[in-house]
């Protein structure tokens, strides 16, 4: 699977890609994409620019930025530096989605991104934020008041990043999404690190707890059935991943788990058996999209849904 689709909605309103030739909508129920194309002469600051020469910018509550001229050789740091640069002109912006593009624009594990401290830094108001690709990402270990959603999407997160977020607090937290990848598109770092994460970021309001894409499901699931302070979450998401019968009897010899209202394993490698049992749990159990083992000689491959 890769991601063929740019986002229709975000922070709970439409996504319409923006046109400079087109009259701008000032409706509270859209939310505008920013995007070039290859072969655009102009730079997205000067996108942002026009844009924001139009827009209402004390009312402004959410922005998506997609493609930025060639996201493959040129990273995020520009775009960022032209929103830092506006801040002061932009009190009430509280959703940032950075880097909404499909495989065609860019594939995930080749965007390159760029330097994300400043910009919470620039924005203490800030309540989403989400970016998508980890090449290059830079997060240094932050605190940020009002962050209540973070998602960061890749087709391999460097532990560089979970251990910022172990270090960094956002007190009022109730969504973390990761995307782990694989070891071929930059993921390192093990459960140990991210049972650290967890023991930071678990605040009182910590409801969703996204690890995904990950090829370490099993090893990720077997920890979070005994967790405790997975007791606090009404969903826990290990979809997009390579969960198999290992991760299915973790759940369901869980002593942690009972709380949940959604458990979600999508695109996994669970027996039929054990599927029928998981679906017999007290609480949901998304098991979209089987996959099938490939296996060559004495080897088995499985992939996560994610990852070029």
């Amino acid at each position: 699977m890769t991601i063929s689709d740019s986002t229709t909605t975000f922070a709970n309103k439409k996504v319409v890609q923006y046109d400079p030739d087109l009259p701008y909508d000032p409706s509270p129920d859209i939310v505008y994409r920013l995007s070039l194309e290859y072969d655009d002469e102009g730079k997205m600051g000067e996108l942002i620019a026009s844009f924001l020469g139009k827009a209402d910018k004390t009312a402004l509550s959410a922005l998506i930025i997609g493609m930025w001229g060639a996201p493959y050789e040129s990273g995020a740091d520009e775009v960022l530096a032209a929103l830092i640069a506006r801040a002061a002109e932009l009190p009430k912006l509280r959703a940032l989605f950075i880097g909404d593009m499909t495989y065609e624009e860019c594939e995930i594990s080749w965007i390159v991104q760029g330097s994300y401290k400043p910009l919470l830094d620039a924005y203490p108001l800030l309540e989403e934020l989400r970016i998508r690709g980890g090449n290059a990402l830079v997060i240094e270990p932050f605190a940020h008041q009002h962050l209540r959603k973070l998602t960061i999407e890749s087709g391999g997160l460097d532990e560089k990043i979970a251990q910022a977020l172990a270090q960094s607090s956002m007190p009022q937290l109730e969504h973390l999404e990761l995307w782990l990848g694989t070891d071929d598109y930059g993921f390192s770092g093990n459960v140990q690190l991210y049972q650290k994460l967890l023991a930071q970021l678990a605040v009182p309001g910590l409801r969703y707890l996204g690890l995904r894409n990950a090829e370490i499901a099993d090893d990720l699931a077997v920890w979070l059935a005994e967790e405790p302070l997975v007791a606090q979450l009404a969903i826990l998401d290990l979809s997009l991943g390579t969960p198999t019968d290992l991760a299915a009897v973790a759940v369901l010899n869980h002593t942690q788990l009972g709380k949940l209202k959604r458990l979600d394993l999508s695109h996994h490698y669970i027996s039929k058996e054990n599927q029928a049992k998981l679906k017999a749990l007290p609480f949901e159990v998304v098991l979209d999209d089987e996959q099938e083992e490939d296996q060559d000689g004495d080897d088995i491959y499985r992939y996560v849904a994610v990852g070029e």
